[in-house]
């Protein structure tokens, strides 16, 4: 008994209890990463296409997603039974992307060498076997061998075409049409410029019809050059190589190949658009938002709060009313998210951005510029969210210069604004680092708040372009976190979908690692400066 007394005096079992606890947190984590890892990552590599002949005389072609024992609760002892998954793509033919078939029904299974994978603008892959390929009435190619070779060129000549057709929608078509309507706006705003105008508008319609005529004729060309495969159940399905953005034949590629695929499929994955209701192609637009918003927002927070935290630290009279605003700015720090997107809802979108809609847009309402969401107000909110966690590690950073340092400056002379500006902020600046880093972390993965600030599912004109005036903070954004949840969640297609939450994940996770890690390096060098920082 005097042993166990001993021990638990000496405090070793709550030293015990505490590294557990440790151990067990950083488990759990590493697990979460090693999931989100090994999900995501693998979701561009391109597998083996197999067909399965059924006992029922069913064949399936598709690619090997998962295998599993099926379950049979209530039998006694059973055998272990194991079904698998197959990816079946063709979803407009079958009305589905994946099936589940029970081992027992396989008759005979083949990994056929002509099989191919068309990755296509609408309804996922199309998995199949080449029938033919035609330019307008003429055959170029027919059978798996011949319609396969003609059918390559004209991948990376429907590349072509599309990126063709693109800079004449968004570029061309899209400056003339902002033209139309600032002459409209202008209209509105000077009706006495009414004939100046209304030739302006005349001269740009015509440019604008010549353009879709001309963009008409473009996808009608690039239109000419047809696929036909035939599916597993022997349906053929056609359909213009310009809807096919990759194809490939799953069974002949080699480890580099597939390397090659792999390297492909992810740069389009950084630097694409979305496709198929976000679950295929990229998602550039979302990284640009997320990095875009979380810059806006440490650009509003850390100013804020390091300001707020030198009066409170340098120049506020202590006493119980700055007791009083530091409990009130800890307890700011954990009120829900959701309260502050309610708030930047009804403040800056409501009140702020209609206010400046009235004062300097008023010939563009009703339809608002600033009295609705975007990246502006998603970024103020959560800068508002954030600044708590800055003035917190502000305000310690500042209390933990030597008082020496501040006499030190002051005997030479120096005033005392002089001397936080040269001292004292300097050597507190790999603390302030630290509630920077904190704030980019938490705000880079809200998504409550932009939810009703300015997010939205698909936004493909950037909050930075090339139009004047090139900064456009009026406009709605993506963000990698409502990504994440509208594609796991709000997917109609949910198993399709899986790869791509893993992969936005692993996507957003690089993100704000990166994020902290320039953080912490510039900490660490200013940390080396500062020596008798404690941070």
């Amino acid at each position: 008994m005097s042993a166990l007394r001993d021990l638990i005096r000496r405090g070793d079992p709550a030293i015990w209890l505490a590294g557990t606890g440790l151990g067990v947190c950083l488990l759990m984590i590493s697990g979460m990463i090693a999931l989100i890892l090994t999900s995501g990552l693998g979701y561009f590599w391109p597998g083996r296409l197999i067909e399965l002949t059924l006992k029922n005389g069913t064949v399936l072609l598709g690619e090997m997603s998962g295998r599993e024992i099926i379950p049979t609760p209530g039998a006694p002892e059973p055998l272990p039974r194991f079904r698998i998954q197959l990816k079946l793509g063709n979803r407009d033919l079958f009305g589905a992307d994946y099936r589940w078939v029970d081992e027992a029904e396989i008759e005979a299974r083949a990994w056929p060498a002509d099989a191919v994978y068309l990755e296509r603008r609408e309804y996922g892959p199309l998995l199949g076997r080449v029938v033919k390929v035609t330019d307008g009435d003429r055959t170029i190619g027919q059978g798996a061998g011949p319609g396969w070779d003609a059918l390559v060129p004209l991948i990376d000549k429907a590349e072509r075409d599309r990126a063709a057709i693109r800079r004449l929608e968004r570029d061309e078509i899209g400056a003339v049409d902002a033209g139309i309507e600032q002459a409209r706006l202008a209209l509105k705003k000077d009706p006495a410029a009414r004939e100046r105008l209304e030739r302006e508008t005349a001269a740009l319609t015509g440019q604008y019809t010549l353009l879709e005529q001309r963009l008409g004729q473009q996808t009608e060309e690039a239109a000419r050059t047809r696929v036909t495969v035939k599916v597993a159940d022997g349906r053929e399905k056609d359909l213009a190589t310009l809807d096919v953005f990759r194809a490939y034949r799953a069974n002949q590629l080699t480890r580099i190949d597939r390397a090659r695929l792999y390297a492909s499929r992810l740069w389009e994955f950084l630097s694409g658009d979305p496709r198929e209701s976000n679950t295929e192609g990229g998602i550039f637009p979302a990284i640009f938002g997320t990095l875009m918003m979380v810059l806006l927002m440490s650009g509003v927070a850390v100013p804020f709060g390091v300001v707020a935290a030198l009066y409170l630290r340098e120049y506020a009279k202590q006493g119980l009313l700055v007791r009083i605003v530091r409990i009130a700015v800890n307890n700011l720090a954990g009120v829900p998210s959701i309260v502050f997107g309610v708030f930047g809802l009804g403040f800056f979108i409501y009140f702020v951005g209609g206010t400046i809609d009235q004062m300097f847009y008023a010939e563009r309402l009703p339809t608002p510029t600033f009295g609705t969401g975007g990246i502006l107000w998603a970024s103020l909110t959560l800068g508002l969210l954030t600044v708590p966690v800055v003035i917190v590690a502000a305000e310690e950073a500042l209390a933990a210069v030597p008082r020496s340092m501040r006499e030190a400056s002051l005997a030479t002379g120096a005033t005392k604004f002089q001397t936080i500006l040269r001292v004292v902020l300097p050597a507190a600046a790999p603390g302030i680092l630290t509630g920077l880093i904190l704030a980019m972390a938490r705000g880079a993965g809200e998504v409550a708040p932009l939810m009703i600030t300015g997010v939205v599912k698909l936004a493909p004109d950037l909050p930075l372009d090339g139009t004047f005036p090139f900064l456009h903070l009026e406009r709605k954004f993506m963000h990698l976190g409502f990504h994440i949840y509208d594609v796991g969640f709000q997917s109609p297609n949910v198993e399709a979908a899986k790869p791509m939450v893993y992969a936005t994940a692993v996507l957003l996770l690089v993100i704000v690692v990166l994020l902290n890690l320039t953080a912490i390096i510039v900490r660490t060098k200013l940390r080396r400066k500062y020596q008798t920082s404690a941070f």
